[in-house]
This record gives C-alpha cells, sequence and structure tokens, in this order.
C-alpha cells in the first residue's frame, strides 16, 4: 500500500515544510527532489525529521505541494543516503568550555563525559548550519544535553559540540548554541577535494582522546584574496569603512551542502544600483555598512549607488573641494577621482555598482562574500585593488528604476510582515500575541547572519529540545533566552531553536537596511491554504506540529 508523507505545511510564501515519521524518509524525500527537482525549486534542506523546500515563485510552491501529497515513501529505497561506510578517525583534545557543565547535566564526571563521546560509534546522518558541520547520531543517548540558552556569538573553528542527541564539528569560527566540549583540527571543509565535506551522510566516525594537537597546516576553506596588483584600470580601495565585500546574488541551491545562497542583504538595491550602469541585474557589485568607504578609479569608470540615504562626494587626491553626485542614479568617476560615503542619514547599507561589474574569484557560481561559511573573497581592506569586468555588451546606462524605497530610522517603528510557524504552537496564544504587540529594538550584535533583538523575552510554553531543522532568510528564531534573532543573508542552513514565523521575501530587503536601536513591530498575515497527506486543507497558522 501507498505510504504518504506525514504533512505539508507552509512555511513561507517561498517555502514548504514536510514532515516525516522517520530519518530514512526524510533522506527518502531528499533524494528523490535532489534527483528530479521540481519545477521552480530552489533548495532541499534535510533535518532530522523534516524536509524544507524552497522555490522561486508562490505559484511553484502550490504546485510542488500537490506533488508531495502523491508522494509514496513505501516506493522509496529505506536508509537511502546512508550507505557509506568510511570509519573517520577525529583526534581530540577534550578542554571545551562546557565540559564540565555536560558533567552536570548528565550526572558523570569529566572523565566519564570523554569516555562516553570517545568510545562509542558516531554515524553522520545529515548535512547543515553551515558548510561542513555533520549531525552525528550516536550508538546511545548518554550525551543527551540541551543547547545553551543564549547561543555563543563566535564558536572557535573545530570545536565538538554536543545539541541535543547529536555531537558534531564546527568547521569554521561561527555562532552558534551547543555545548562544547573538545577541540580538533580535523579538516571538515576543502573545496580543493572532489568531494569538499570530509564527513558524508552515512560515514561512521570516531573520536580519539589527544592531550596535544600536532601543529599541522590548516586545510580548510579560506576566503579567496583579492588580487593584489594594480589591475588595468578597475577600482582602488582607499578606505574601506566599517564592512565592505563583494556581492551578487548568492549561491542558490546549495543549502544540502551546508552552504547559504548568502548575497546582497538589500537585493532590491543591488538589483537597482546594476540597473542604473547598464549591468544585469546580478553581476557583483559592493555591499558597505554605515559610511566611510572611499574608493579610486583606475581609469574612467561608470558607477551607482544605491540603498541607504547617504552622500557621495567625489574629489581628486590633492583636491580639498570636490562635488557631490546624487544617489540612485548613474554617475561618472574619473581616472585618479575618488568617491567617499557618507554616513548614512537613513539606512545601513549602501550598494556600489560599476559598469561591468567587480570581477574576482568565482566560488562555487557565486563571487559573494558568505560571512558565515567564510566563502568568497575577505572583506575589502585599505589598498584592496578591484578589477572591473570589461563590458562588451550590455543595457543602456540609466536605465529607469523604481525609486529607492522608504528607508527605515529610528525615529519610527518599521513593521515587517510575517507568516506564523512553523514552531509557533512552542508558545502559548498569549506570548504569540505579545510577540505581535510590542516593539522589538535592534541590537548592535547584529550583522549580516542575522539581527539580534531586545525587548521583553518570550517563554516557551514546551519544554524540552526541539530537532534540528531548515532554516530561511527572514526566519524568526527564538532561542531559550526569550529574545528573538532575524535571519538575514548569511543565516545557517538548519538550526535547533523553534522558528516562530518567517519574514515575508518582500519584507527582508527593508529588514536588511534596520540600524542598530531602530524599532520593530511584526505583523502577521494570513497565509494561503496547502494540501495535506490526509487531504485536509489548512493553513499553517491553524496547522502546527
Amino acid at each position: 500500500m501507498p505510504r504518504r508523507i506525514e504533512s505539508v505545511q507552509l512555511l513561507s510564501d517561498r517555502a514548504l515544510l514536510v514532515e516525516l515519521e522517520s530519518l530514512a524518509d526524510v533522506l527518502a524525500v531528499q533524494s528523490e527532489l535532489t534527483i528530479n527537482p521540481a519545477s521552480g525549486q530552489v533548495d532541499v534542506i534535510a533535518g532530522a525529521g523534516t524536509v524544507v523546500v524552497t522555490t522561486r515563485t508562490t505559484q511553484a510552491l502550490h504546485s510542488l505541494a500537490q506533488r508531495l501529497q502523491q508522494f509514496d515513501l513505501a516506493n522509496q529505497a529505506i536508509g537511502s543516503g546512508l550507505t557509506h561506510s568510511d570509519l573517520i578517525t577525529i583526534d581530540t583534545v577534550y578542554d571545551g568550555p562546557d565540559l564540565d557543565g555536560v558533567g552536570l547535566l548528565t550526572g558523570m564526571t569529566r572523565e566519564s563525559v570523554v569516555a562516553a563521546h570517545s568510545s562509542q560509534l558516531w554515524k553522520a546522518a545529515f548535512g547543515g548550519f553551515a558548510p561542513g558541520f555533520a549531525y552525528l547520531i550516536g550508538e546511545n543517548e548518554k550525551l543527551t544535553v540541551p543547547r545553551q540558552d543564549i547561543p555563543r556569538v563566535l564558536v572557535p573553528e573545530g570545536s565538538v559540540a554536543l545539541g541535543n542527541n547529536y555531537s558534531a564539528i564546527y568547521p569554521r569560527a561561527s555562532p552558534g548554541g551547543w555545548q562544547l566540549i573538545g577541540r580538533t583540527d580535523a579538516d571538515l571543509w576543502n573545496l580543493d577535494r572532489a568531494d569538499p565535506a570530509l564527513l558524508r551522510p552515512g560515514c561512521r566516525v570516531r573520536f580519539r582522546p589527544v592531550r596535544a594537537q600536532a601543529a599541522a597546516a590548516s586545510g580548510h576553506t579560506r576566503a579567496a584574496e583579492l588580487s593584489s596588483e594594480p589591475p588595468a584600470g578597475g577600482l582602488r580601495v582607499i578606505s574601506p569603512g566599517l564592512q565592505t565585500t563583494v556581492q551578487d546574488l548568492g549561491r542558490p541551491g546549495l543549502a544540502h551542502l551546508g552552504v547559504t545562497q548568502s548575497g546582497a542583504l538589500d537585493r532590491g538595491a543591488l538589483a537597482r544600483a546594476n540597473r542604473l550602469v547598464g549591468n544585469s541585474r546580478g553581476a557583483a557589485g559592493l555591499e558597505h555598512a554605515l559610511g566611510g568607504l572611499t574608493l579610486e578609479a583606475g581609469s574612467d569608470q561608470v558607477l551607482a549607488v544605491t540603498g541607504a540615504d547617504a552622500t557621495l562626494h567625489i574629489r581628486r587626491a590633492a583636491d580639498a573641494t570636490g562635488r557631490e553626485v546624487a544617489s540612485e542614479m548613474a554617475f561618472a568617476l574619473l581616472a585618479g577621482e575618488r568617491l567617499t560615503i557618507g554616513a548614512p542619514r537613513r539606512g545601513v547599507r549602501s550598494y556600489v555598482a560599476v559598469r561591468g561589474g567587480i570581477d574576482g574569484a568565482v566560488t562555487l557560481g557565486s563571487r559573494s562574500t558568505d560571512t558565515l561559511s567564510g566563502l568568497g573573497t575577505s572583506a575589502l581592506t585599505a589598498e584592496t585593488q578591484l578589477a572591473v569586468v570589461l563590458l562588451r555588451t550590455g543595457g543602456i546606462v540609466g536605465n529607469p528604476e523604481l525609486g529607492r524605497p522608504d528607508l527605515p530610522d529610528v525615529a519610527s517603528v518599521t513593521e515587517l510582515r510575517f507568516t506564523p510557524g512553523p514552531r509557533a504552537s512552542w508558545f502559548s496564544a498569549h506570548t504569540l500575541a505579545r510577540f505581535g504587540a510590542q516593539e522589538w529594538t535592534v541590537t548592535t550584535q547584529s550583522n549580516r547572519i542575522g539581527i539580534r533583538l531586545s525587548g521583553e523575552p518570550l517563554l516557551r510554553s514546551r519544554p524540552g529540545e526541539m530537532a534540528s531543522e531548515g532554516t530561511l532568510n527572514g526566519s524568526i528564531q527564538i532561542p531559550p533566552s526569550g529574545l528573538p534573532v532575524l535571519f538575514l543573508a548569511d543565516h545557517p542552513v538548519t538550526g535547533g531553536y523553534p522558528v516562530l514565523g518567517v519574514v515575508l521575501d518582500a519584507d527582508i530587503d527593508r529588514a536588511a537596511q534596520l540600524p542598530a536601536a531602530s524599532r520593530i513591530r511584526f505583523v502577521s498575515v494570513p497565509t494561503a491554504p496547502v494540501v495535506r497527506a490526509d487531504f485536509r486543507t489548512t493553513s499553517n497558522a491553524q496547522n502546527q506540529e
């Protein structure tokens, strides 16, 4: 008899959440959609008991929901994707800052925790969170522990960790909420290998305690460096300001490798700048935060700056005066002239497009800098040389564009629309109402990974740990601290804290322009019904877990 998927529900206006009974079913659905992708499908993200599927359009989303309704799990290979028999030994120094805390949580001594972790075989179930990160399942659940109440802003590269009933290794420095018990120099992600990930679904892992790590050349992925030799013409960075990175529209379709899409946070602003100089909307440009960027033209260039409302000033190096140019329109930057972007009056991020686009190394199909995974070029520094693509054909310079959208500022409250779920049932109706009623404040800890908010904390109505599942750009994740984190483009691919809702795709660009101390109010919007496997229709506002 056919065995249908347990449920399919809307996760956002561009994503579905498929809930399944077992990891084997999860991998079967992931395998089917990877081999036979649906029209408009972008990413397929496996979790412990779910699959998240993203699409380019809402129409593609509903077509996919209909297809999944008919999917027969009985015809799929049980345990699909868990066929590797490799045994990988990970030399580990057990000196993590949470080792004693794990002992208290499990009733073990420090030595017993190390023995329990290193004496059992672990199996890589699925990837996620970040490139090279694998969720490892042990032979027993002696080391089942909750995640941290407040995620760390920075977990050191190579940290060996525990979260719920999984173990994992952080491939590079990143935010994270797992319990850290040790560290390793293992090369988890290396683009020079045919398979960049050391730990693949199905491989077996044993952790071997060592007293000291031998010094070894690090083989992990490094951000590509832009040329230090002056290109023919192009642009030179005189001052990078607080943070300036190369961004295009990112790396869609690679979430199964733990690679998030990344790309420009304000996609509309990058697209406008590119169209103004005659480029394709996804050509690589510069994303710059909070002013202070100064660029010098090595040869005559055509530029446009969009996004934040900031003063644009052009002068030659030896001149005390110069001229101002307007944003949201194309202008010439002649050889030897310098463009400086001032501190924004409203908004946060400015986007600089140059006719032809920024040239440079392409990593997994994109020039974008991904601050979580380390893919792409490093953040720009003084004297960085930027090559410009020679545009032999292209659009008309100054092609008309819609005007700049309203930019947020600290004097007003910005409303962000969101679809509730998928884990709103972890909170009471009163808490959910309070979430939408109160104003949340953007903190200074925000970055390209996410916006950390302050306000009155939200209390969960359900105890325990949530199984890890896919996350999206715009996910509103609630860690045990009760203070929301709004994910942006460099967010982790998977997460283990409940997502209360997902900001609409149309409002994500506005979120990217929120400065510190600005205020947000989240506005719930109804969702269209989707078809579940039991042939009933429901919106995800009604159907939670």
